[in-house]
């Protein structure tokens, strides 16, 4: 019951980021779903003592990889998928806590918050940018190699002919 609230707050929240953020109106629910997916596989792995940092690593990767798979589907750019879906994993809190700690003249405390916040920032960035490679590495094998580029070279060839 616990998995299942946590799914729809932050699939309310993520979709109204969604439409602060002026997604197209059918990629709303998407982006809610996106964001669910992430933050429910985000505190499930924190519920199992999983660090905070792998955690948000393998909760970006798989916001990215059903950010993939519904931008292919419904034609439209992933970045509309990933700005809403990531929403849940920012440290925010924990940069506010830096930001307080310094004023506060909490040194060792602002640098401790401001490593973890530049951690897990790093984990959210490592996590598209792995799931994004592995994507094009299975799109590259199951195409023989084939890029869009190549194949957009060999039509106009043949057109020039």
């Amino acid at each position: 019951m616990d998995y299942l609230l946590h799914f729809v707050f932050s699939f309310i929240a993520t979709a109204c980021f969604g439409v602060i953020f002026n997604a197209p109106i059918k990629a709303i629910p998407i982006c809610g779903f996106v964001g669910a997916v992430g933050w429910t596989v985000y505190y499930m792995l924190m519920q199992y003592n999983v660090t905070e940092v792998q955690s948000t690593f393998v909760a970006s990767f798989g916001i990215a990889i059903v950010a993939q798979f519904f931008a292919r589907w419904f034609k439209t750019p992933m970045i509309v998928f990933y700005v809403a879906g990531i929403i849940p994993l920012v440290p925010g809190g924990i940069a506010y806590n830096t930001m307080r700690s310094i004023v506060e003249l909490d040194y060792n405390s602002g640098i401790e918050y401001g490593m973890r916040a530049l951690m897990v920032s790093g984990a959210i960035a490592m996590g598209l940018v792995f799931a994004e490679v592995m994507i094009q590495l299975i799109y590259r094998i199951l195409n023989k190699g084939r890029t869009s580029m190549g194949s957009f070279a060999r039509l106009k060839r043949q057109r020039t002919k």
